[in-house]
Order: C-alpha cells, then sequence, then structure tokens
C-alpha cells in the first residue's frame, strides 16, 4: 500500500470530547478506490479485512435497569433457576434475583433484548412475571467538574467536599486543592450542576462549571454584521428548530450567541450556516475567540500575590529596619529614640503607621477568608492568620497607647512580626500558585498540538467524493470524514475507515521512527484528582489543626498567668517593661504565630506540585500524589529506548559503499528519493546528503518519478534512467540479489547500535548507509546509580534485537525485551509486577 495517508471517521468534534458511533456513514471514495457501503458494526480497512468494532472504536452501548416482580418462587433453587434463564439472553450485562422479596434486577442492552423478552423469558421458567420499574443506568449518575478559586489550604478543600458530599443526590464528591478543581459524581434527576456550584460558594469560595458531565456539548460563536433586534430573534427562533439544539443565548452587546446541542445530532458548522443564512449574506458567524481560559486565570492569580508580595516588601522592609537595624546605627537610633509624647518613641510611631496597610489592606484577603470560614462553621489557615497577626498587631498598639500615655512605660512593640508573618506568607502563595502554573505547561503543551486546520470531505449518498476543503479544526462535527495527510496530526478522537499511513506519534509513543497504524485512540487522559495516602491522612488531621492550636494558645497564656498568681517563676523572668499579664500574653501569641503557615495541611500538595513541577521541567510527567508516594518502593526500572537512553534525533554516522562510486554522486541519487519521504530516517539521510551539495541551505536533488513508499518497507523510485530502491525487506520482495558483504555490514552495524540502510541503484547494491541515535549524556551514570541503589534496570523497546542488545551493553542494563510494540509495554510490565517486583517505567512518551 502506497503511503497516501487515510481517511478517518471523527468521534469527536475538534477532538475535544471523544464520542463514538455505533453506526459510520458512508465511505466516501474516489475513482482510485473501490466504494465501501453503510456498516453499523465493523470498521473497513484497505485490503478486504473486516476487523470487529472495539471499545476504542464504539462507544458502549447504553444500559438500563428493570425491576421485576416474580412470584410463585419458594426457594434459592427457583431463584437460580430464574437467573440462569435471565443471563442466557443476548444484551443482558447482569442479573441478580431476590427470592425474599420476589423481585428480580436485570442491566441489560435495549438494543439487544427487551424487558417483554425478558418477563416472557421469567414465565417461561414457570413463574410470574411483572415490570414494576425501569431507569436508565449509565445516565443515573454523571460526572461534572468545577473550578474552584480561593482555596489555601486542605482545609478549605476539606470543608468544600463535606458540603459537596451533604448534597442530596451527589455519590462522591473529590476536591483537589493542587489542581484547584472538584469532581463530583451525581444524580441529574435528584441534583443539577448549577445547584452543585451553589453549594461551593455558600462555603465562601468562587466556583467555576468545566463540564456537567451530560452528553451536550456546547459553543460560543462571534457574530459579525448588522445584529438588530430583528436579526436576533430570527436568529434565535432558527438555531431553536434545529434538531439537537438544546438551549441558545445571545448576547446583543457582544454580538455572542451561546449554543448548547447534542453532538450526535448537529454541530457548529450547521449553527454557523443557519445564522450565516438567516442574515441574508449580512451576518458572518465564527467560533468566538477563546481569552479567559484555565490558563488566563492562573495567571491573573499569579500576577495578585506577586503584586500582593511586592507592596507588603514596601511596607514590611522599612518596619524590620527600624526595628531590627537602624537600632544599631548611631544618629539614625538617636531620630528613632526621640519621644514624641510621654514615652512614645518616633520609631514606635513610624513602625505603627507602616505596619497598618499590610494588616488590613495587602491582608484583607486573609480576613475575607477567615470570615467565610467561620460563617459555615469550619476553619482553616485564614482564620490562624488572621488571629495571629492581629494578637500581635493589637498587642503592639496596647504598648504604643501605654506609652503615650504613660511617663514611665518601657514597653516592646511587635509590629515587625505581624508584618514580616504576612509577607512571608504572601511569598509562600506567590511561590505555590506559580509551582501549579509551571506543573501544568506540559499539559498545556500537549493540548496545543492539535493541529489549527482539518481537511474535510464532501460526498454523496453513494459514498462518492464531491470535494475536499480545509476547515477550521474546532469546526469538526461527530461522524466527519477527515483526510489526514503522511506525517500529519490528527486533529480529533476518530477510528481509520480507509487507508494507511505513516503517521507522527512521537509525541503519543515516545518512538523516532512512525508506525503504520490501522487506528488512532485517545492516550492522554485529564489530570488525576486522586488524593495519595498520605494527603488524606494529613487532611484529616488538618479539620483538627485550627482549633487545637487555638486551643493550645489559650492554655499556653491561662497557665503562664495562673503561674505568675501562685508565684511558680521566679519574678526576675518578668522584664520590667511588662507585668505578669503581658507575659503570659506573649506567651499565647507565640504559640498561635508560629502555626499560621499551617505547614501540617500544606505539606503535601505543596510536595506533591512542587515535585510535579520539577519533574515536568526535566521531562517527567508525574500524575497524581498516588504515584509519588510509591516511588519509594521502586525495586524495578522499566527503560524505553528511543528518547530515554537515547536522543530520539537519528544522524548518519559512517557509509559504506560496495560499488565505484563517488559519494556526491552516491548520496545525489538517495537524496533525490528520499526527500520525498516523511521517515525520519529519510530525512537524516538528505540532512546529512546537504553537506555533498554545492549549495548546502538550499540543494536542489534531481527530480525522482514513480515514487512510491511501502509501508514497513522502504522506497522505490526512478531518478534520471536508473532505479533507486531503499530498505533490505523492499529488495528482497522485488528480487534485488543481497550480497554477503552487505548482510556483514548490517550485523556489524547492529552490533554498534546503528540502523543500517541499504541502497541500491540500478538492482544492484551500491551502499550501506549507518544512522545512529546517539546515548543521551548521563545515560551511563543513571544505569550506575540505580545499581548501587540495588535497584534493577530492564530496557523495552520496540527495535530490533541487535541494535538493543549493543545499547543495553553501552549504558550497563543486564536485561533487555527487544521488539515489543507500544500495547505490549504494560504487558511486560505486568509480568514483571507478578513476580513481586514494584516497578516503575521510565520514558519520554504519554503512553510509557
Amino acid at each position: 500500500m502506497v503511503s497516501k495517508g487515510f481517511l478517518m471517521s471523527c468521534l469527536g468534534g475538534g477532538g475535544r470530547e471523544g464520542f463514538a458511533s455505533r453506526s459510520l456513514s458512508p465511505r466516501p471514495h474516489y475513482a482510485s478506490m473501490p466504494k465501501y457501503p453503510r456498516r453499523k458494526s465493523t470498521v473497513e480497512v484497505v485490503g478486504g479485512e473486516d476487523l470487529e468494532a472495539t471499545p476504542e472504536a464504539a462507544e458502549e452501548e447504553e444500559k438500563r435497569v428493570a425491576l421485576f416482580s416474580v412470584v410463585g418462587m419458594a426457594c434459592a433453587a427457583c431463584a437460580g433457576s430464574v437467573e440462569k434463564a435471565i443471563k442466557r439472553l443476548p444484551g443482558i450485562h447482569d442479573a441478580a434475583v431476590d427470592v425474599l422479596n420476589d423481585r428480580a434486577q436485570v442491566i441489560f442492552y435495549p438494543t439487544f433484548v427487551s424487558e417483554d423478552t425478558i418477563r416472557e423469558t421469567i414465565e417461561d421458567v414457570g413463574f410470574e412475571a411483572e415490570l414494576i420499574q425501569e431507569e436508565m443506568k449509565e445516565k443515573s449518575v454523571l460526572t461534572c467538574r468545577l473550578r474552584i478559586k480561593g482555596m489555601t489550604c486542605t482545609s478549605c478543600s476539606s470543608t468544600i467536599e463535606s458540603a459537596l458530599q451533604d448534597v442530596p443526590g451527589v455519590h462522591k464528591a473529590l476536591v483537589a486543592l493542587a489542581t484547584e478543581e472538584a469532581e463530583v459524581r451525581y444524580d441529574p434527576r435528584v441534583v443539577s450542576a448549577n445547584q452543585l456550584m451553589e453549594a461551593v460558594e455558600d462555603t465562601g469560595f468562587e466556583a467555576i462549571l468545566v463540564t456537567t458531565g451530560e452528553d451536550i456539548n456546547r459553543i460560543e460563536l462571534k457574530v459579525d454584521g448588522p445584529f438588530s433586534t430583528r436579526y436576533i430573534s430570527m436568529v434565535n427562533n432558527s438555531l431553536q428548530a434545529l434538531p439537537g439544539v438544546d438551549d441558545v443565548n445571545i448576547d446583543p452587546l457582544l454580538h455572542k450567541v451561546t449554543i448548547s446541542y447534542k453532538p450526535d445530532q448537529t454541530g457548529p458548522r450547521n449553527f454557523i450556516e443557519i445564522i450565516e443564512s438567516t442574515g441574508s449574506g449580512q451576518l458572518k458567524a465564527s467560533i468566538y475567540p477563546e481569552v479567559r481560559g484555565k490558563g488566563f486565570h492562573r495567571h491573573e492569580e499569579i500576577n495578585q500575590y506577586y503584586q500582593c508580595f511586592l507592596w507588603s516588601l514596601v511596607f514590611t522592609i522599612p518596619v524590620f529596619l527600624t526595628s531590627m537595624v537602624f537600632m544599631y546605627i548611631p544618629g539614625i537610633k538617636e531620630v528613632l529614640d526621640k519621644k514624641i509624647v510621654n514615652m512614645l518613641k518616633v520609631g514606635e510611631l513610624l513602625r505603627w503607621i507602616l505596619s497598618t496597610p499590610v494588616q488590613f489592606i495587602i491582608g484583607r484577603r486573609f480576613y475575607v477568608g477567615a470570615y467565610k470560614a467561620l460563617r459555615h462553621g469550619s476553619t482553616n489557615m485564614d482564620v490562624l492568620i488572621a488571629l495571629g497577626t492581629n494578637a500581635v498587631y493589637f498587642y503592639s498598639i496596647y504598648t504604643v497607647l501605654r506609652a503615650a500615655t504613660s511617663p514611665n512605660f518601657m514597653g516592646t512593640d511587635f509590629f515587625e512580626t505581624s508584618s514580616m508573618l504576612i509577607s512571608f506568607i504572601l511569598l509562600g502563595k506567590y511561590l505555590e500558585v506559580l509551582a501549579k502554573g509551571k506543573t501544568s505547561e506540559a499539559i498545556a503543551k500537549l493540548m496545543n498540538l492539535a493541529p489549527e486546520t482539518a481537511i474535510l470531505i464532501s460526498y454523496d449518498n453513494e459514498g462518492n467524493v464531491t470535494s475536499e476543503r480545509e476547515i477550521d479544526s474546532r469546526l469538526i462535527q461527530k461522524n466527519d470524514i477527515i483526510k489526514v495527510m503522511p506525517g500529519g496530526k490528527v486533529a480529533s478522537d476518530g477510528f481509520v475507515i480507509w487507508g494507511q499511513s505513516h503517521v507522527n506519534e512521537s509525541m503519543i509513543t515516545g518512538e523516532s521512527t512512525p508506525v503504520a497504524r490501522g487506528r488512532i485512540v485517545c492516550l492522554v487522559e485529564s489530570a488525576q484528582m486522586a488524593k495519595a495516602p498520605v494527603q488524606k491522612f494529613a487532611d484529616r488531621i488538618s479539620k483538627y489543626f485550627v482549633p487545637l492550636v487555638i486551643l493550645l494558645s489559650l492554655v499556653t497564656w491561662l497557665i503562664w498567668f495562673l503561674a505568675s498568681k501562685f508565684r511558680s517563676y521566679p519574678k526576675s523572668w518578668i522584664p520590667s517593661s511588662i507585668d505578669s499579664f503581658q507575659l503570659a500574653l506573649q506567651f499565647g501569641i507565640s504559640v498561635m504565630v508560629i502555626a499560621c503557615p499551617c505547614a501540617l495541611g500544606l505539606a503535601t500538595p505543596t510536595a506533591v506540585m512542587v515535585g510535579t513541577g520539577v519533574g515536568a521541567s526535566q521531562g517527567v510527567l508525574i500524575k497524581g500524589g498516588q504515584a509519588l508516594e510509591s516511588a519509594h518502593k521502586v525495586n524495578c526500572i522499566v527503560f524505553d529506548k528511543t528518547g530515554t537512553l537515547t536522543t530520539g534525533n537519528p544522524v548518519v554516522v559512517n557509509t559504506r559503499l560496495l560499488k565505484n562510486m563517488a559519494l556526491r554522486d552516491f548520496y545525489e541519487y538517495v537524496a533525490a528519493a528520499e526527500v520525498n519521504s516523511e521517515h525520519p530516517l529519510a530525512k537524516a539521510i538528505v540532512q546529512y546528503a546537504k553537506k555533498f551539495s554545492t549549495d548546502e541551505e538550499n540543494p536542489v536533488w534531481p527530480e525522482a518519478q514513480d515514487f512510491i513508499a511501502i509501508t514497513g518497507h522502504g522506497v522505490k523510485a526512478r531518478v534520471g534512467n536508473k532505479e533507486v530502491v531503499g530498505n533490505k525487506s523492499l529488495m528482497v520482495e522485488i528480487g534485488i540479489h543481497i550480497p554477503v558483504e552487505a548482510s556483514e555490514i548490517l550485523t556489524e552495524t547492529e552490533r554498534m547500535a546503528q540502523t543500517g540502510i541499504v541502497v541500491s541503484i540500478d538492482r544492484e547494491v551500491t551502499g550501506i548507509v549507518a544512522i545512529s541515535d546517539p546515548l543521551k549524556p548521563g545515560a551511563r551514570e543513571v544505569i550506575s546509580l540505580l545499581k548501587s541503589m540495588k535497584v534493577t534496570s530492564i530496557m523495552v523497546t520496540g527495535d530490533n534485537w541487535g541494535t538493543a542488545n549493543a545499547i543495553a551493553q553501552e549504558v550497563g542494563i543486564d536485561t533487555v525485551i527487544a521488539e515489543a510494540k507500544p500495547d505490549q509495554k504494560a504487558e511486560k510490565v505486568k509480568e514483571l509486577q507478578m513476580s513481586s517486583l514494584t516497578v516503575a517505567m521510565v520514558g519520554d512518551g504519554i503512553n510509557d
């Protein structure tokens, strides 16, 4: 099969949501390809082979639950007979019979079996049956995601989680502080997504709906043109009449139309056509530009904390200098110690003035957070910060007022403590949100890999191709037929319905060598919400942490106060400037202040986010705290080869000529043929051949005619009057003799961890090009370090055994598994896990 690309039936619009289809659209065909009739349960691939539809290619049939009353059952044997008879029916997912209550619950696929058939089957066994209740199984529970703003510690996330769990109809709620998102499984018949958002907002936090979990898409369109009241009414009525449209909302000021729709029945291109046709050509519709995504909000949050921290420094640094530094500098010390009224000094008044904006303006967010928490009967880090800093601040005001009203008072203020504490906490929050932002960069880059456009195939009812046109990839609709060119990017989830080609899968598989694919599936999932076990433990403790700290502060103050009354410590312990009450108060405040950052609640999520951030910067994507916590148990590491132990960028390292020919002429023929190929090895050869061209930057190669790239075999072309062929497998297939010398050279290149490309010119093997994928710097040191830690290293690769063994020997790996396909790597890991090993997989591809 010539590598000409393939046609793909889309599962979801724009690659954002994956929706499968149980029936395929008619196969389009060109003059050079046969017609493919409409089929419902198979995917056809050129070559005449029918493949059974798989879960990756078609969605699971919607299940239903039916409850039957069964009269006449006397014992467990009767119930067993009924259950066995039901399960023999096609389309039965599960069945359970309760003999005590005379009930039978059946989960089934309505396409294959009906309620009447199930009832008749029960009656055929010898019992009376009646349908009591039927409900939708799959639609009874949806999963929605909420973005939550304002959480500061695990106490906040626990409060929100508890509030969501208490909402009727919620099956499970999980709130992740690190990602600032909540995942809620709920029954839409009992509670709506809007009510879940209200439950979050009632706890004092802002909630933004990311997805409801329903099979409904939402799109925003921008309308340019005379958007008058008449046109608005016409557009609204036209869209509402379109089958599959669930809701239409029009904002005339922003010229924005928001449409909720069922992707099975309609899509964005239909909406654009309706709007433009309604306006008699005067209206133009397009996708509304997205300006406030998750990345925008994250950047906005980072900027807010950064600005707050800088402003706090403007006031905190002078407060710190006047209290800790200038008091030791002659000249300045005298100015600060100058008395204004009674014992009130200039330095004390200056510190009061400078610390007040930090306490009440810059630190306002902590008051707001504390108020929201206390209003709903919970406590969080904001409560501790507000109590601790206020205690210090107002105690300092007390000392200032005493000094201003007393000629003998010699108190000490602590304004620098409250100001510096708020500044340090703001710095910590800034670093925390910055770490969160960095960890999401890898996922953001992956999402940006999607192409901006796609080639849409139009065809008639018989499958004849009528046109090809380039469209915005965001306008892809379910069941569209998309043409994917060799080496191109796939714009949407889907499955191949015709053709085959090499597709750039390096971001998914990590392999630099393209692979022939019969279907492309979604391999990248959303970030995990699961908490690590140690984080769950910390969350439970943090619920009681704030009340405990407050209690300990009060107990500390009370103990020291009572100790002074009963004279349990020498009077000399009390400084001359304060009394026993103030000394006890200082100890109580100290306990509260040192507990302010609430390290217990922040330690785990911060460690996870910082760890994943550092990992992402080094090419390691850590998906969740569970994996991070389990890492210390690892005693076996499985390495991928390409792009992990090696650089993943093949280069030509050697050329062996078997005929009397100049290297320049040899590479002129080879480059002329390989320049038409998208294969990375071909690109490496062309890049190397530029060295022999008179113009390296813009080389001109002879024209290649009759070029053919055969999947998994090589290329063939006619350059001038000579036939150029590469590689070995293709030569064997077309009958070109491979001399012994060439075979020996190939064996030698494999031993040196290189790939040998055999080149034939005019049906004679002329030369062999050796291509190498160099080792990464530090690969040997890593394996050596792991050996010293008693960790077993294993290499799993799809490359041939010769190259794999050579690479393994070079880095020091003893165990090698070669010629393994990407989807077989998981099986290899499972085999290792069965042998009581805790296995970690190291690779540069997402599937690794």
